[in-house]
């Protein structure tokens, strides 16, 4: 028999299946989906850009996608993969690859929690991310993410004691979009447009096979010994419609009527 200290388990959210579904939050027409072939088109011009994501959050797994970035003179544009809470909210958790429009040779890392990130590390691809597709991946856990370039981890984030970590249920995002506007143009730089359209292709997209959430808008820790439940320090009281325990999570899902 394996020694298991030398082989441990795959933790059950890792395990991952084809993505089959996904939602245009805007310009449907400059996004395109096949879910046979599992590929996803996205297209930035005159129209600006599109973004998709999943149809369900996800709390923890595994998320990946081979990624060939746009040709030409890209300056200005952030083309991305990404998990988010929920986009727009000013309290989201969220875990970034972000390619930077004005160098194709980096991608910046970042994670927020709460909606503070200030996490940002660059590194350097050793390549131009538009000549072929390269996979990018998003291992997510209770205690850890790493981030991963054809197989490579390229940074790793442990859960702190007394630190915020990602713990809200995710979206799989992905998007491109003019972000000369931010900090003057320094980040992704100034767009120019002159290769327009700029066509961003996402292939063998995959996501966690058991960890989907659906219809379950908060999230709260099991008190074993308190009494009661608790979020965020305090006792929560109020009518639950549901609830699921999650022995692994250790946490209870539920929606509030």
């Amino acid at each position: 028999m394996a020694d298991p200290a030398l082989h441990p388990e795959t933790p059950p959210y890792h395990k991952t299946q084809p993505l089959k579904q996904i939602a245009i939050d805007y310009t449907p027409d400059a996004c395109t989906h096949c879910s046979d072939s599992n590929s996803i088109t996205l297209v930035y011009d005159h129209r600006g850009g599109a973004r998709w994501r999943t149809t369900t959050r996800f709390l923890y797994g595994t998320f990946s996608s081979l990624i060939q970035c746009p040709k030409g003179n890209t300056s200005g544009l952030n083309f991305n993969i990404y998990l988010s809470s929920m986009e727009g909210d000013k309290s989201q958790d969220e875990i970034d690859f972000e390619f930077l429009g004005r160098d194709r040779n980096l991608v910046q890392t970042n994670y927020y929690t709460t909606g503070t990130g200030n996490r940002e590390q660059i590194h350097d691809l050793g390549f131009d991310c538009s000549d072929g597709f390269h996979r990018y991946v998003i291992k997510w856990g209770p205690d850890l993410i790493e981030w991963l370039i054809d197989g490579k981890v390229v940074r790793k984030e442990e859960k702190r004691e007394g630190e915020w970590f990602p713990e809200k249920p995710m979206y799989l995002y992905a998007s491109i979009w003019d972000a000369s506007y931010i900090d003057e143009g320094r980040w992704t730089g100034k767009y120019e447009g002159c290769d327009a359209p700029y066509v961003c292709l996402y292939k063998d997209v995959h996501v966690p096979a058991e960890t989907a959430i659906d219809g379950c808008d908060l999230i709260l820790q099991v008190s074993l010994s308190g009494g009661g439940l608790r979020k965020n320090g305090g006792i929560f009281r109020g009518k639950l419609d549901f609830g699921l325990v999650d022995p692994r999570l250790g946490r209870l899902l539920y929606s509030i009527v």
